[in-house]
């Protein structure tokens, strides 16, 4: 099995407490590609300019990333730059520059139309919906969104959603979609609005999962100490992906299980700036972290 991943790619001036790095590899794709790479192959879709580092495009190719869906324009590539308080739960946008993302439109490979597997980053969800249209009945559909889009698009997110089987979104996206504050009030009217399952991510309280088989609550793992929290999400989502397409058996095994790789591959995000901690991550130490979060929920 192969995962589809379609997002931006993009370049991250990033600040925190802990430092301050300038035009790091970024976008939803890219975090979320590399996470699922540990699990299954990756095709990738997204758009750079002609400033983008070749050696990005070398980490992308260490971790056996399909780059046939990577269009290359001229241009500039998206550049997003940030700041996060101290506390690192909240960050503020310092500058925004789309450059060639401005007029991405993700047109897929014809080797990429039978892919079972699908995760639409967050992109518009006019754009998620175009690939959507283009896929030969995947096996499953999951998206991911941004509180940007239930402002701007809410009407074209609502018909997505009708096509989705699994909705990932955070405890305020949540909020703000249902007009429900308490997230577990919000996940029947989320799966009311057409998909299969709905995750509602958490950061560091973890995530909940609800579907027709019931509630599961997946913990998040305790660091001590971060770095960056940027990418956390998408790599959560990615990791999912890659772990629900690299299984077998029951999808709410499969699901359950698949959350807490994903939560462990996350936390490996948060220790570094940007994607340079799963950069040199392995599958052994993603392993290691899933046996301590067994052994620190069990009773």
């Amino acid at each position: 099995m192969s995962v589809l991943i379609v997002g931006s790619t993009a370049l991250d001036s990033i600040r925190t407490p802990r430092g301050e790095r300038d035009r790091l590899l970024g976008g939803s794709a890219s975090y979320a590609a590399v996470a699922a790479s540990f699990f299954v192959p990756v095709r990738m879709v997204g758009v750079v300019g002609d400033d983008f580092p070749r050696t990005y495009l070398a980490l992308y190719r260490r971790r056996g990333i399909d780059l046939a869906g990577l269009q290359r324009r001229p241009g500039r590539t998206f550049h997003w730059a940030g700041e996060y308080e101290a506390n690192m739960n909240r960050r503020r946008t310092l500058h925004t520059e789309l450059g060639v993302f401005e007029q991405f439109r993700p047109d897929l490979p014809p080797s990429y139309r039978q892919t079972p597997f699908v995760l639409l980053g967050n992109i518009a969800p006019a754009l998620q919906m175009h690939v959507l249209e283009q896929m030969n009945r995947p096996v499953l559909v999951a998206a991911d969104t941004m509180d940007l889009w239930l402002q701007t698009a809410r009407e074209d997110l609502l018909r997505l959603l009708r096509r989705v089987d699994l909705f990932i979104l955070n405890d305020s996206e949540a909020a703000q979609l249902t007009g429900e504050d308490h997230a577990v009030a919000a996940l029947p009217r989320l799966r009311a609005l057409g998909p299969r399952w709905v995750i509602v991510k958490k950061g560091e309280h973890g995530a909940l999962l609800s579907g027709l088989e019931g509630m599961f609550i997946a913990p998040a793992y305790p660091l001590r100490r971060v770095v960056d929290p940027t990418g956390a999400g998408d790599s959560f989502a990615g990791a999912l992906l890659g772990f629900l397409a690299a299984g077998r058996g029951a999808w709410q095994t499969r699901l359950r299980k698949a959350m807490v790789y994903a939560a462990a591959v996350a936390s490996f995000c948060c220790e570094g700036f940007g994607l340079t901690r799963l950069a040199r991550l392995n599958r052994e130490a993603i392993e290691a972290r899933v046996r301590e979060l067994q052994q620190m929920t069990r009773f």
